[in-house]
């Protein structure tokens, strides 16, 4: 795991955007706005097994995020790392979870459950500016 600054952790634990970055299968860029969690040495992501961007953690687990301070959008962390396993979460739990940390408590589980998994991505680098 990469260090990162402690001045930038409170981008870890706050329940801000990251926008991951994966490459599709032409080598092409894909960033979405995701939410995340941060369980102290990796992220954790919600998505499902039939969209695009899981395709292309398959292709390729390389990653890239960027979490960006939302009080001060000149203030970011960028971390680069490897998707390092995927689970599968078919009831969407983590996504309740997630919906719960960025301000939906009383969410239900998606509508797309029986295809969700969580993306585990282990940081490799970690910049902050």
């Amino acid at each position: 795991m990469a260090d990162i600054a402690q001045e930038y952790l409170d981008l870890l634990e706050r329940p801000v955007f990251a926008h991951l970055g994966t490459v599709r299968p032409d080598g092409s860029p894909q960033v979405n706005p995701m939410w995340f969690a941060w369980n102290g040495s990796a992220l954790l992501f919600t998505h499902t097994s039939s969209r695009q961007k899981y395709r292309n953690i398959t292709h390729d687990p390389r990653v890239s995020v960027c979490l960006t301070d939302p009080e001060n959008p000149f203030r970011y962390l960028e971390l680069r790392g490897t998707v390092t396993a995927v689970r599968p979460d078919p009831t969407g739990a983590f996504y309740v979870e997630l919906a719960a940390r960025y301000g939906q408590p009383t969410a239900p589980p998606p509508a797309d459950a029986a295809e969700r998994v969580i993306l585990e991505v282990a940081i490799e680098r970690a910049r902050g500016r």
